[in-house]
């Protein structure tokens, strides 16, 4: 098991399907980072409390709207534009690198909020995903998707 959050979202999200479906959640408005999180919490057998996912969402929110989302804007504002332009495509990829950078920072700064809970993986958590997820996403199937991948890692990771 990963004990830091960044580490279990890199393996996380290594795994198949997983990179189509967070994007995809996140099209639907999902904040991967925090449901990135829930997985983790849930590994870590984490008890799902109304104060702990709102503590988790003050964290994530204004750091979503505010360092996250702009830089994702440029980047993505770029892409046609990039295609002819060599130069473009070199600053795209290093807004792409800061965007990165501005996610793992998140994923600390949500592992620190989280760092003082108790764990204990033999006692039922309840469902993070379901407490993170925004309502569109809630029976997205691309949830499910996400919830099986982080359920077969944990299965690996306690097999090792």
């Amino acid at each position: 098991m990963h004990t830091d959050l960044w580490n279990h979202a890199l393996a996380l999200y290594a795994r198949p399907g997983v990179e189509a479906a967070c994007l995809a959640l996140q099209a639907q408005g999902g904040d991967v980072c925090l449901l990135l999180c829930a997985t983790w919490l849930q590994a870590l057998g984490v008890a799902v409390l109304d104060e702990r996912a709102q503590m988790l969402r003050a964290v994530a929110e204004p750091w979503q709207r505010d360092v996250v989302a702009p830089l994702r804007s440029l980047r993505q504002q770029w892409r046609a534009t990039a295609q002819g332009d060599a130069q473009l495509v070199a600053l795209r990829d290093q807004v792409k690198q800061l965007e990165l950078q501005a996610e793992k920072a998140l994923l600390e700064r949500l592992q620190a909020c989280a760092q003082q809970w108790p764990t204990d993986a033999d006692v039922p958590a309840g469902d993070w995903l379901a407490r993170l997820a925004p309502d569109l996403v809630r029976h997205h199937d691309a949830l499910d998707q996400l919830r099986v991948a982080a359920t077969a890692l944990q299965d690996a990771e306690e097999g090792a």
